[in-house]
């Protein structure tokens, strides 16, 4: 199969019309992208080969030179290739390289840390993208993953999810603007009433509404976006994520960790046995 023509092609190209409409530079702030990869930090990646798989635009991969790694590498399927090629150029860092790919088939010469941010959950077959980040860890290095959790996630699964499979169908710019828009609008206000404090922490999405509140209704809308523009969504359960670790013997156990984060995902990631 030609690795641009894969059963995953209309995710990416979904999200590409996402990332590509975008302005350039990253839509997260240090202190998201720094969250995203915490057990991981900068000790872990100065003087590193790293690689994105599922890059998109570079949103978080062009904050990846800050942490001085020797050589970043970027894999998408999609042509948001383009946007992230353009951002990296923009962070002067020089020693990297995008390429588009199937990540699921992907198998570069290894790397000191693999991460996969916000895609696994996007795949057909999810395993097989985790597979493909096992396979690109060098022996004794680091990966790293996020995914959206089954848990915690009532409300999504079962409004918003159900709009999605419809709003996926129709052109970009009309789920944007017409859906995502006024949909999002309820959610903008709720979140920044509970997210003032604690007295709401058992309202639904507490966690993840204190988090979402310190942005600006754009990236909301952004977010908003990025759910309801894809055809294919996985929610993942710990337990599944556990199957997974379990499952591999090249893992290495006693470095593995899941990590429950904002009350609505799923960080998880180790090293592989040397």
């Amino acid at each position: 199969m030609n690795t641009l023509e894969s059963e995953d092609k209309k995710t990416a190209d979904a999200f590409a019309s996402s990332w590509n409409n975008l302005p350039g530079g990253s839509v997260y702030t240090v202190g998201q992208f720094e969250d995203w990869f915490a057990p991981i930090t900068k000790d872990d990646v100065t003087g590193k080969t790293v690689l994105e798989l599922g890059c998109g635009n570079g949103s978080l991969l062009c904050h990846m030179p800050a942490w001085q790694p020797a050589f970043i590498e970027g894999v998408d399927l999609g042509s948001s290739v383009l946007s992230c090629e353009k951002n990296m150029k923009q962070t002067g860092f020089t020693n990297f390289k995008i390429t588009q790919y199937d990540l699921t088939k992907f198998a570069g010469n290894g790397y000191d840390l693999v991460y996969c941010i916000g895609v696994l959950h996007h795949l057909k077959k999810p395993i097989e993208g985790f597979e493909s980040v096992l396979r690109n860890t060098k022996p004794g290095a680091r990966f790293h993953c996020w995914v959206y959790a089954k848990e915690g996630n009532a409300v999504v699964i079962y409004i918003v999810d159900p709009i999605r499979k419809i709003a996926s169908k129709l052109p970009w710019w009309f789920t944007k603007y017409f859906i995502a828009t006024p949909l999002v609008v309820p959610y903008f206000v709720y979140a920044k009433t509970i997210s003032v404090s604690k007295i709401f922490k058992r309202f639904p999405l507490y966690e993840y509404s204190c988090w979402i509140a310190k942005r600006g209704f754009l990236f909301f809308r952004h977010v908003a976006f990025d759910q309801l523009v894809t055809p294919q969504t996985t929610y993942i359960s710990k337990q599944t994520l556990q199957d997974w670790i379990d499952k591999y013997p090249e893992i290495d156990k006693a470095s593995a960790y899941i990590i429950f984060r904002n009350g609505n995902s799923w960080k998880f990631g180790g090293r592989k046995n040397k």
